[in-house]
């Protein structure tokens, strides 16, 4: 069984649609590369936009002349981008190196003064130890949290609204309650019942205000102690 021919490859295309410029030195309509595409193994279909990336590279020149737009590409066209191509790198080159001596430059001296020493081990060990001394205590004040005098009035306000919530919906309970009352008598007993099982009994009413207990914290405030 014959084996199915492959594709050209988007490169290959490229180079087959640069033949046809470099063959003839002449200027064409893209229509007209259309038709010759074929020739060179490039689809019509396909030949657009491989002209397109051409000139995205400024491997192919385009002009619009009245109301058609020309292709052309020389080899010059072609060398004189690969020179370009060939500066452009070169500049980079360059400026690689540039910075990589300014970088081996820095490196050396930030390394005048780190040399391994006696002197230089003791520092960094008095450093470690105190950065773990830090961290103790960093764990030990996170423990003393609670009764952070902040904290502590910010739970009394916390309180106060969960207070002032709590008997807003007891309020409304109560109001709901009589509106039932009020246009439903007849079922009176029924409603009673539907109270009792979702916990409104006789002893339901208004939360007293809560007395927040104070701390050791709290405590040194009132007493007027640091």
């Amino acid at each position: 069984m014959q084996s199915k021919k492959r594709g050209l490859s988007l490169e290959e295309k490229r180079e087959k649609i640069l033949q046809i410029f470099y063959e003839s030195q002449n200027f064409f309509l893209l229509k007209e590369l259309e038709k010759l595409g074929p020739k060179k193994g490039v689809i019509s279909q396909s030949v657009k936009d491989v002209v397109q990336s051409l000139v995205d590279d400024d491997l192919v020149s385009k002009d619009k002349i009245g109301t058609s737009v020309y292709f052309w590409s020389l080899p010059s066209c072609a060398g004189n981008q690969s020179r370009n191509v060939y500066h452009k790198l070169e500049s980079d080159l360059q400026s690689g190196r540039k910075r990589h001596a300014e970088l081996v430059d820095q490196c050396g001296a930030l390394k005048k003064g780190r040399e391994e020493s006696e002197e230089r081990e003791d520092a960094l060990a008095e450093l470690k130890a105190i950065e773990l001394k830090h961290n103790e205590l960093k764990e030990e004040m996170g423990q003393y949290a609670d009764n952070d005098p902040a904290a502590f009035e910010a739970m009394k306000k916390a309180i106060g609204i969960a207070h002032a919530a709590a008997n807003r919906w007891t309020d409304n309970i109560f109001t709901l309650r009589q509106w039932c009352s009020n246009n439903f008598p007849q079922a009176k007993e029924q409603l009673e019942s539907m109270y009792k099982e979702i916990g409104i009994t006789d002893d339901f009413d208004y939360l007293e205000p809560l007395q927040v207990p104070l701390g050791s914290v709290g405590d040194q405030i009132l007493e007027g102690n640091p």
